[in-house]
């Protein structure tokens, strides 16, 4: 989603979420991004898990993985921000390899794409000789360059259904792949020491209390989580599908079932929906803080550089996934 930016209507979302003198301090510093990055021709690309000020305030466009993948494919700014954790960033330099990429905070990790290396694939490629390896992007590039083709949580039965192989190799996230599993015919052979911090923490008891405390509720499950949780919700998908069944639901109260910040975003969204959350928070998403991003614009820091020969192999299976949509 493309935002256009306005000082007041970003006041008044960053309202619903924030007390009014931490909005009044986070404008003047949203006020000397917003200048900056139109200085420098920048483009500011904002993860659906940055917190309001970040998302609201200084992106210029705001999505998923994959939405924001493809966005920094097609961009023609000199300069890329993105504010999301490293493997995003990467992502974005691989695929726009002589421009600019910065992120804020290079300690912005993932534990999920921490769980996997290039040695770690090419010993499954081993043990499972010919079978075709689907990556999910939420992985480094080092990672990607091993892969055959890359997918994200949208489009991740599209792209397992659309490989010639009975049997397929699912990497890195284990509640991923058991999810993808329910939904093709296809073998998946899964990599069970990859998970998301966040996502696991999910249990089916978090959505049976909530069913039995609010009425007319809608639940809403990111497929990172564990089948157990998935199951029982109404609907599963990536961040922006998410997003899309809350606007199509006509449920007032709604249980998302996702990084915490995601709710504060659609809060302002939409103000006639009742946001319930456990509020589980990823540590590294909450790295990227407008002081970051404004000093990463000012020193032009910290840049993400990815190995020549590892972002071409990477870059192919990007660009594989594009294609397929």
């Amino acid at each position: 989603m493309k935002l256009t930016y306005d000082h007041r209507e970003v006041q008044n979302r960053l309202l619903v979420t924030m007390p009014s003198h931490e909005v009044e301090e986070a404008m003047e510093t949203i006020e000397a991004i917003q200048s900056l990055k139109h200085k420098l021709g920048a483009v500011v690309l904002g993860h659906n898990y940055m917190t309001p000020d970040v998302y609201w305030g200084v992106s210029d466009f705001v999505g998923d993985s994959l939405g924001l993948s493809r966005l920094a494919a097609e961009t023609d700014a000199k300069i890329i921000l993105f504010n999301g954790v490293h493997f995003m960033a990467e992502t974005a330099k691989v695929l726009n390899p002589n421009k600019m990429v910065l992120i804020a905070d290079p300690e912005a990790g993932c534990s999920l794409a921490e769980s996997i290396n290039s040695d770690d694939i090419r010993a499954l490629k081993a043990q499972y000789p010919g079978v075709p390896v689907v990556t999910y992007v939420n992985c480094t590039a080092d990672a990607k360059s091993e892969t055959d083709i890359c997918c994200t949580s949208s489009n991740a039965v599209k792209v397992v259904n659309s490989l010639d192989s009975d049997t397929v190799i699912f990497l890195p996230d284990a509640y991923l792949a058991k999810n993808v599993a329910k939904m093709t015919n296809k073998k998946i052979i899964a990599w069970e020491k990859g998970k998301c911090m966040v996502h696991e923490l999910y249990r089916p008891e978090d959505v049976a209390a909530a069913r039995n405390q609010f009425a007319d509720l809608m639940v809403v499950a990111h497929p990172e989580c564990d089948t157990t949780v998935t199951e029982l919700a109404d609907f599963a998908g990536s961040t922006s599908q998410m997003e899309g069944a809350i606007e199509r639901s006509g449920k007032s109260n709604i249980l998302l079932i996702t990084e915490c910040s995601m709710g504060d975003n659609l809060r302002s969204q939409f103000p006639g929906k009742n946001f319930i959350s456990t509020c589980h928070t990823c540590p590294h998403m909450k790295r990227i803080t407008l002081d970051k991003i404004l000093h990463s614009l000012q020193t032009l820091t910290f840049e993400v550089l990815v190995d020549v020969e590892i972002a071409r192999k990477a870059r192919s299976s990007v660009e594989r996934m594009l294609k397929i949509g």
